[in-house]
């Protein structure tokens, strides 16, 4: 190959990594509802997950007093490898943005 068809050749790849790098983050973008369903499934036993639960654990912090104190990331982070006081849920990736999306959601 030329050094011109080298060029064009690598600005092409680069454009569709770009392109598909995109798309693929954009389909696996975080939902606050399906992140609402899944707490409720899996936490509500400990956190308060939501305005109108009424009780949980009185150990385990509120869902809206942990969206005011950590940041999406840094709850993302927690829940991929979460405390031992938690149950091993073994949740997906997208299943974690989810639910940080619905504890930052809280935020006032």
């Amino acid at each position: 190959m030329s050094g011109k068809t080298q060029i064009r050749w690598l600005m092409q790849t680069g454009a569709i990594a770009f392109c598909l790098g995109y798309h693929v983050s954009w389909a696996f973008a975080a939902d606050a509802e399906k992140g609402k369903t899944i707490a409720r499934r899996w936490c509500a036993a400990c956190h308060v997950v939501s305005p109108d639960q009424k009780e949980g654990n009185t150990d385990a912090p509120s869902f809206a007093s942990i969206a005011r104190r950590k940041p999406k990331s840094r709850l993302m982070a927690f829940l991929t490898d979460p405390h031992p006081k938690m149950p091993d849920m073994s949740l997906t990736r997208e299943e974690i943005a989810d639910i940080a999306e619905y504890i930052s959601s809280l935020k006032p």
